[in-house]
């Protein structure tokens, strides 16, 4: 039997979770079960987006308590992901992890509740990944990395090994961290930067080296 699961939030980022699992899906088996979406405040679009996704809003977040249902939360700012998730973690239903069937996730790993690895994402080895991270496409993790709950990594951004990423930190698109750097709690990465020594938290970065 496919496991029932809901989406928070049906903005761009939700909905691309939306493929995922129905890429996982595809693959056969169909191991879950798309209940539709959670939302406080959709949006007049974003509703006829679900629509042209066959998909269907269920109610607002706090609908999750009344839901046998695992969650994922689809939405890309690693803040709101934090603040959201402080409202649903205690209603004790399971997070889902789901992993495009076109990303690598190597050997060696461990990957907590509610992670997100989108298509052509890499994960090496000894990585490891807190709740409700989030790989965006193409983006790339090096060995003995360890990223702390509600990471963001943009699309196509590269994390190099051994790196450490706090809490809620965000890598904009085409991002590097090179080898062995952190970036403290809090932190934004600008996209195209390239962070050659250490990120302290709360700060914002950019440029080639980032500053």
């Amino acid at each position: 039997m496919p496991e029932p699961v809901v989406i928070v939030g049906c903005g761009g980022h939700g909905r691309e979770v939306f493929g995922i699992f129905a890429a996982v899906n595809g693959g056969g088996g169909d191991p879950w079960k798309v209940l539709g979406f959670l939302d406080d405040t959709p949006s007049e679009p974003n509703l006829r987006a679900l629509d042209r996704l066959g998909a269907a809003w269920l109610g607002p977040n706090d609908l999750l308590a009344d839901l046998d249902a695992h969650f994922v939360i689809g939405i890309g700012d690693p803040r709101v992901r934090a603040a959201v998730a402080a409202r649903l973690d205690p209603l004790g239903r399971p997070a889902a992890t789901v992993v495009h069937p076109a990303a690598t996730v190597g050997l060696d790993n461990h990957v907590a509740g509610g992670v997100v690895v989108f298509a052509g994402a890499r994960v090496t080895t000894n990585v490891t990944l807190g709740r409700h991270v989030h790989l965006n496409q193409n983006a790339t993790v090096g060995h003995d990395s360890v990223l702390a709950d509600f990471v963001q990594v943009n699309p196509l951004a590269a994390v190099s090994g051994d790196c450490a990423l706090g809490r809620a930190v965000l890598i904009g698109t085409t991002a590097s961290v090179l080898q062995g750097r952190s970036v403290g709690a809090g932190a934004t990465v600008g996209a195209g930067a390239c962070v050659v020594r250490d990120v302290e938290a709360g700060r914002i970065v950019k440029g080639v080296p980032a500053r």
